[in-house]
């Protein structure tokens, strides 16, 4: 008997899945804020029950996806979910996860590492002047805090040289969430001669970027940024 249920339950959850999948496909098959249908005819138009168009289109509010009004005029409206509300949901989740943010700094080095590869290979030529101009910023860097503020400008200036939007996505949630470290955790450049390296490396990264070198760029970012931060984890956890 209890296998029964789980089965039916089973089913419906699958059922509710394809719904919302096909959903989806409805609105994103036409222009934002434009009438999908009303509840009885999408029920129709996708062969299901009034039911589980309600449980689809909850998962799609949620998501962003969709609105559904009411009174005259209502009905479901296709929706573009925004990058910031991505982000939030995406932080929601990692923040579930113990010491999750080890794993997010990780995945944001590792990012890094295709990110400066993809700006050397394809980035706009255009924003080289103003690499050049963040470069000599990087020498007034002294505190740790500098350094982070200084990084959060250099990625915000490589993603208006590459048209990344998923990357860009990832990479701003795993960024702020590496940042939400337990309070009392050491950082990794708190010392002169670890913002020191942070220097040098900054500066070699940019070259091979400005050398449209995007092999070299990667191998910069690697080891003057990925490695010292797997190495810091590494030091935290032992």
């Amino acid at each position: 008997m209890v296998e029964e249920v789980e089965v039916k339950n089973a089913g419906k959850r699958q059922l509710v899945q394809a719904t919302t999948e096909r959903l989806r496909e409805l609105i994103y098959a036409r222009e934002p804020d434009e009438l999908i249908g009303s509840l009885p005819d999408l029920a129709r138009l996708l062969g299901v029950g009034i039911v589980t168009v309600q449980q689809a289109a909850r998962l799609l509010e949620h998501e962003g996806a969709l609105e559904v009004r009411r009174g005259p005029g209502g009905g479901y409206y296709g929706r573009r979910p925004d990058a910031a509300a991505l982000e939030r949901s995406l932080g929601a989740y990692l923040r579930t996860r113990p010491h999750g943010w080890e794993e997010a700094l990780d995945m944001t080095s590792l990012l890094f590492n295709e990110l400066c590869a993809a700006a050397a290979r394809e980035g706009d030529a255009a924003f080289h002047p103003e690499l050049r101009a963040i470069a000599d910023r990087v020498d007034l860097c002294e505190r740790d805090i500098d350094t982070g503020e200084w990084e959060e400008a250099f990625q915000d200036l490589l993603f208006r040289m590459v048209e990344r939007p998923l990357f860009e996505l990832l990479t701003r949630v795993t960024l702020r969430f590496a940042t939400s470290r337990p309070v009392g955790t050491p950082s990794i450049y708190h010392d002169g001669a670890s913002i020191e390296g942070w220097k040098a490396g900054r500066h070699r990264i940019i070259d091979a970027i400005l050398a449209r070198d995007g092999a070299l760029a990667r191998f910069e970012a690697d080891r003057s940024n990925r490695q010292v931060v797997l190495g810091w984890i590494e030091r935290q956890r032992g």
